[in-house]
């Protein structure tokens, strides 16, 4: 009987062993992470408290003259984040107003990105006369940020122009005194 005791027990032992072999570490091991990164699209004007500007026409003094714009306001500032989906390469600025004034120009120009940002900047377009369809201001956007605030992205220059006649876009004919006219520009990020 006390063999067979020895025997049970060497056996216990020995399975113990066994079981404890297999259960040790190795010299490598793994472990998986889960990303996920959110689609962006977000666009706004800078400086924010001061982005509404006032432009208008100074009466000439000589008669025979037509009126003359005021200087060109380069106050604002095109500031975007863009993370793009793997469907659409890249994207888009587009602006708009919601009154054409008339027998007025307003022209605006985004220059070229500075400041603080990265990634795939856009590429802003021509000088742009405004109207009540999306026109690309900047385009070509990619996983980018422009930076937030004034001096970072794309600086705006808004212009006016009296009209210049026929074929022209806008009509000296057509300018009427008025003592003020607001109209809303609209900026909008979206994908190709």
């Amino acid at each position: 009987m006390k063999k067979l005791k020895a025997n049970l027990a060497l056996s216990f032992a020995a399975l113990a062993i066994s079981t404890s072999l297999s259960a040790q570490d190795s010299n490598t091991d793994n472990h998986t992470i889960t990303i996920s990164i959110p689609e962006v699209a977000l666009v706004d004007i800078e400086p924010a408290a001061t982005k509404n500007i006032t432009l208008g026409f100074t009466a000439p003094t000589e008669a025979g003259n037509p009126v003359t714009p005021s200087t060109s306001n380069t106050t604002l500032w095109l500031n975007y984040s863009s993370i793009k989906s793997v469907a659409d390469p890249t994207r888009n600025v587009s602006v708009k107003v919601n009154a054409v004034i008339p027998g007025i120009d307003i022209n605006v120009t985004a220059a070229a990105a500075t400041g603080s940002g990265g990634g795939t900047l856009g590429t802003p377009s021509a000088q742009l006369t405004l109207s009540a369809s999306d026109q690309t201001i900047v385009s070509g956007i990619g996983s980018a940020y422009t930076g937030n605030g004034a001096n970072n992205g794309h600086n705006l220059t808004y212009a006016l122009a009296a009209g210049s006649g026929p074929g022209g876009v806008a009509d000296y004919a057509d300018l009427q005194a008025t003592a003020s006219t607001v109209a809303t520009v609209t900026y909008t990020i979206s994908d190709n």
